[in-house]
């Protein structure tokens, strides 16, 4: 029955990655402009010839022309009416990503492709977005319980004015005042240099907390409104009156009941925090996919935009299908 349930959920990301995928690449040929437009102008033969290389001459639906051209010149095969009818920017994509093939950065004019750049790009963001992760954990479920544990206390009122200012105050607010107080009060740099981000160095840091910063502000709440329903339980009265030490009553019956709803929300937000942000590593230099992101959304780089969209989605949902899959193993009721 689980293994069911759990390939249930794992087919259910052919129509998300679909869906993802059509209407990211409708939404990109709609904007205006395209990837040869430059400050200076192109000559069209110049132009011509770099659509006819990356297929951008081609349809971006179907090629009704196509098929129209090889019917009146006789051509009646089904076969290769169909595959003209197909011959379309559209159905190549979708080809390319049945193959694995994210297709060429127009950046780089075909030098590299999308998904050897989305390679060398991830560490860089996934580390940053595990220090994201882990300070959002490390920070945000201990706040929570001693809010919960201390309500209306001091602790508590500290909690709730951390978690409410952490999701009250865009990121990018938050970044851009961090960079200024660093640099202005403290004398620390934190723009950094290219190769300044190799290995796991203090770099990190920075643009890790800021990230985390939203997500650990609302596991706080979380943990902290699901403590406090916990302790109200007939259970949690019941463990004290039978003499229980308070901490095994908290770790043991209140924390693990409460850590349900918290790690329920925790997996799509770890999928998020490592897939990075563009607006906090655009800010910070970070040479990571969310900046390369931004740099193609002002290139008009259709097939880095696509490709990076697409992985981010891919993420997202795999951090869904976790969740899932852990209810179904907790919960048995829910894989029917």
């Amino acid at each position: 029955m689980l293994l069911s349930f759990i390939v249930r959920r794992v087919l259910w990301l052919i129509p998300v990655v679909l869906a993802v995928t059509t209407i990211t690449f409708f939404l990109m040929h709609q904007t205006p402009g395209g990837p040869w437009d430059r400050e200076k102008p192109v000559a069209k033969a110049t132009l011509e010839a770099l659509s006819a290389k990356f297929g951008l001459n081609k349809p971006v639906w179907v090629n009704v022309a196509a098929v129209r051209e090889r019917w009146n010149s006789g051509e009646r095969n089904p076969l290769r009416l169909t595959l003209a009818f197909l011959d379309s920017q559209y159905f190549r994509y979708l080809w390319g990503l049945v193959r694995l093939d994210l297709g060429p950065s127009y950046r780089s004019k075909g030098t590299e492709s999308v998904q050897s750049i989305l390679w060398r790009k991830f560490p860089t963001t996934a580390k940053v977005g595990l220090v994201a992760t882990a300070f959002a954990v490390v920070v945000g479920i201990p706040l929570g319980v001693l809010g919960a544990l201390r309500q209306n206390s001091w602790i508590d009122y500290l909690s709730l004015t951390v978690a409410t200012l952490g999701v009250s105050v865009p990121s990018f607010v938050i970044g851009v005042l961090v960079v200024i107080g660093l640099s202005q009060l403290f004398g620390v740099k934190p723009i950094r240099a290219p190769e300044e981000w190799r290995g796991f160095s203090a770099a990190y840091l920075a643009p890790g907390i800021v990230l985390g910063l939203g997500t650990m502000s609302y596991e706080t709440r979380l943990t902290r409104s699901s403590m406090l329903e916990v302790i109200r339980q007939d259970y949690v009265r019941t463990a004290r009156a039978k003499g229980l030490s308070e901490f095994r009553v908290v770790t043991r019956l209140m924390f693990r009941n409460a850590l349900i709803a918290v790690v329920t929300v925790l997996g799509p937000a770890v999928a998020g925090l490592v897939t990075g942000s563009f607006i906090i590593e655009t800010i910070f230099n970070v040479p990571g996919m969310g900046r390369e992101y931004v740099v193609a959304i002002a290139a008009r780089g259709y097939s880095m935009i696509m490709g990076t969209t697409l992985l981010y989605a891919l993420f997202v949902a795999i951090a869904n299908i976790w969740v899932d899959v852990m209810y179904g193993f907790l919960d048995p009721r829910i894989r029917g």
